[in-house]
This record gives structure tokens, C-alpha cells and sequence, in this order.
């Protein structure tokens, strides 16, 4: 080969242009789903970019849309753009024959857990119109995957959550609640026999006749012991936690008539917390404080958030008015 034919030569194959491989579609989704296994929060499409650098944004895109349209990823929103996660299979059961947009707003109050979540950060999260969310939300509930929940920090609103989740204690208020309304008597009713047995617990240590020290020790009663009691009584309609009696037993410190202690436990004692147990006992005053020593605003746990016109005032204090008349 002459030197002419060789320098043609290599002018004819630097024209000649490669065809690169395209790559198997299936392959590339096989690649995302593995890739949503890695990382079970989501994943980004510049996650995706990197994973595989030479692959074109159309072949991604097509690729997600099949694994969407298949039910095998959800599309989610963050402050990092579009996630997406695998689905699990009973959600993707549920789902079918659902759009895009109907499973991206079920995603929103999935992610919401028991706390549920307002319309108006359903519309901030998917960025849909608020008529088409509500249409939306509609028909979720006709299709009883989620339900509406009123909220007792906000009574004209309402918070959706999944229909099968117990709301939180934050929206419904606890057992302290009923309709949004606080139930005053029943807290009274739980104030007094938590009383009434502290006051037995100290009446029967001080007729054991035993050592004074003895007498203070075994007028104690946990937590546990007072719960135990109430449940046994049956006045309550709703399930009560220990840390409602607590609750209710810190009320009563407030007020003066019990004074609580915390002691080392054992791990796995009945009653404990983290290796602690709190111990309640009945008291009663030496002497009766005299002139403003008596006023409630001086053991109040909320008197610096006191003032007239606010939430918590004088004008609306019970403490204050029931002191008034004695």
C-alpha cells in the first residue's frame, strides 16, 4: 500500500462513526428496580444518571414510565425533586387501576403515617390543583383506602390518613377527648380515685404502727399500682395508658395533694422506664399557708404564659375562681 492509500484509508475510517450498543430495555428497568432495592427511601434520576452515565435521558424516561405504568414503583416529591421507590406489593394491589395522580396523592398520606395530613400540604407535595385533589381524595375514601379525621388542634379542619391506621394522640386529642370536646368530668372522676387511693395506700401504712421510715416507704404506690386500680374500677370507656394516669397524677402534684419520687429499678420490672420507676404518695399539708402564699398562681406550671386576653388568663382560670369563692 502506497503512502497516498494509507493516509486514504485513514481518512475514510475517522469518517466511519461507530454505532455505540443500545441497550436492552429490560435491562435498564432490571437496573432501576435493583437500584431502588439499594437505596429503600428512593432514588433520584441523577442517582440513575450516574449508575449508568451512557444511557440517553429517553431511554431513562421510558423506562420509568413502564415501571410506573406496571405498578412497580411509586412517584414521590421531595425537597430533592422526584423519588422513586419500589412498591410493595400489597400497596400495588390495592392501587390498580389507579392514575399517576391518584397514587402519588395515596403516597403523600401513606408517608403521613397516623399523624395524618392536611389538603393543603397534599396540594404543596403534588402540586396539583386543589379541585383535582379533592376529587381525588374522594374517591380514595369511596374506596375506603383512606379516611378524614377531624383534629382537635384545629376543629374546622381535617386530616387524612390511611383508612385502616389508629390516629395519633395529637390528633384526636387522647382519651381526654370525645368529638373534639374535652370531657372535664371524666378527668375530675380520674383526679379524685387517683386520690382516693393514694389517700387508702397512706391510710393503711400509718395503721401498720411500724417505724416512721417503714410508714413513708409503703405509702408509696407506682405508676403501675394506680392504673392497675382505675382499670379494675371500670370508669373508663376509652383504653387508658399509664402515661395518662400520669397525667392525671401530675395534676394532683400541682395541686398540692401528692408528692412524687423516682427510684432505681431492676431492667424489665413492672412499672419501669428506662430503669427508672416513678412512686406517688398522698400528703397533706403541716400547716395551712396563709395571706398570698395561698393563690394558685403561686404553684402554677403555666404562669408565665399568663397574661389577660391570652389562651391562659385570669379572667378564665378555674383555679383562680374557685379560690375567689373559698
Amino acid at each position: 500500500m502506497t503512502s497516498y492509500q494509507h493516509a486514504r484509508f485513514r481518512r475514510i475510517m475517522a469518517e466511519v462513526k461507530v454505532k455505540p450498543e443500545v441497550p436492552d430495555p429490560m435491562d435498564i428497568e432490571s437496573r432501576i428496580i435493583e437500584l431502588c432495592h439499594q437505596f429503600p427511601h428512593g432514588i433520584t434520576d441523577q442517582v440513575i444518571q450516574n449508575d449508568m452515565p451512557h444511557m440517553e435521558a429517553q431511554q431513562r424516561a421510558v423506562a420509568i414510565n413502564r415501571l410506573l405504568s406496571m405498578g412497580q414503583l411509586d412517584l414521590l416529591r421531595s425537597s430533592a425533586g422526584l423519588l422513586y421507590r419500589i412498591k410493595d406489593s400489597q400497596n400495588a394491589s390495592k392501587m390498580k387501576g389507579s392514575d399517576n395522580q391518584e397514587k402519588l396523592v395515596y403516597q403523600i398520606i401513606e408517608d403521613a403515617g397516623n399523624k395524618g395530613i392536611w389538603s393543603r400540604d397534599i396540594r404543596y407535595k403534588s402540586n396539583l390543583p386543589l379541585t383535582e385533589i379533592n376529587k381525588i381524595l374522594k374517591n380514595l375514601e369511596s374506596k375506603k383506602l383512606i379516611k378524614a379525621v377531624k383534629s382537635v388542634a384545629a376543629s374546622k379542619k381535617k386530616v387524612y390518613m390511611l383508612y385502616n391506621l389508629q390516629p395519633d394522640r395529637s390528633v384526636t386529642g387522647g382519651a381526654w377527648y370525645s368529638d373534639q370536646d374535652f370531657e372535664s368530668e371524666f378527668v375530675e372522676v380520674l383526679n379524685q380515685q387517683c386520690f382516693k387511693f393514694l389517700q387508702s395506700k397512706a391510710e393503711a401504712a400509718r395503721d401498720s404502727k411500724q417505724n416512721p421510715m417503714i410508714q413513708r416507704n409503703s405509702s408509696f404506690a407506682s405508676s403501675h399500682e394506680v392504673w392497675k386500680y382505675i382499670c379494675e374500677l371500670g370508669i373508663s370507656k376509652v383504653e387508658l395508658s399509664m402515661e395518662d394516669i400520669e397525667t392525671i397524677l401530675n395534676t394532683l402534684i400541682y395541686d398540692g395533694k401528692v408528692e412524687m419520687t423516682i427510684i432505681a429499678a431492676k431492667e424489665g420490672t413492672v412499672g419501669s422506664v428506662d430503669g427508672q420507676m416513678r412512686l406517688y404518695r398522698a400528703v397533706s399539708p403541716l400547716i395551712q399557708p396563709t395571706g398570698l402564699v395561698r393563690t394558685p398562681c403561686g404553684l402554677c406550671p403555666v404562669f408565665d404564659d399568663c397574661h389577660e386576653g391570652g389562651e391562659i388568663s385570669p379572667s378564665n382560670c378555674i383555679y383562680m375562681t374557685e379560690w375567689l369563692e373559698f
